[in-house]
């Protein structure tokens, strides 16, 4: 079963089993909404992965803070401090076309509009306006790829491929 990360809990709030969430989702709303089942694996030498789920949330500053049902004590949740939140693939929301997953993207192979293979995405970064893909190039350095219409031509999720039109200034190799 494949998990996908959700958050990290970083800290306890107050004495009734809150816990300090920093979300690492686009959907906090749906992700952490009452009811919702998250996998967590507790900070402890041999703990394994558990299912939790969420008994209430709500956001304070930057941070969501979450209680799961029947740990209603901060000596039961501090446990978690620092563990990752999944949930799996099957509680992912389907987005809209032309919206993709970072981990439907990772991996897939960049041809150029001369139909030759420049790379691999190897990460996606979110500095601002949009996504930027970071190409892996053999024999060169990583590529920084801007996600806009004059550049990403294609995505082919089943093909394992994304088309592209190597604009003017984009490889400082060529």
């Amino acid at each position: 079963m494949a998990f996908y990360n959700i958050g990290k809990i970083v800290n306890t709030q107050g004495l009734k089993g809150e816990l300090r969430v920093v979300a690492t989702t686009d959907f906090p709303t749906q992700r952490f909404a009452n009811g919702q089942m998250v996998y967590v694996t507790a900070n402890r030498p041999g703990a394994k992965q558990e299912a939790l789920t969420i008994d209430s949330s709500r956001t304070y500053k930057s941070f969501i803070l979450v209680t799961f049902k029947g740990l209603n004590d901060i000596n039961l949740v501090e446990q978690y401090k620092g563990s990752e939140l999944y949930v799996t693939e099957s509680q992912q929301q389907p987005l809209p076309d032309g919206q993709y997953y970072y981990h439907e993207i990772i991996g897939l192979r960049v041809i150029d509009e001369h139909q030759q293979e420049i790379g691999v995405v190897k990460e996606i970064l979110a500095p601002g306006a949009n996504d930027v893909w970071v190409v892996k190039r053999p024999g060169k350095s990583d590529l920084l790829l801007p996600v806009i219409d004059p550049v990403v031509k294609k995505v082919d999720i089943q093909a394992g491929s994304i088309n592209i039109e190597m604009m003017a200034g984009l490889d400082d190799e060529d």
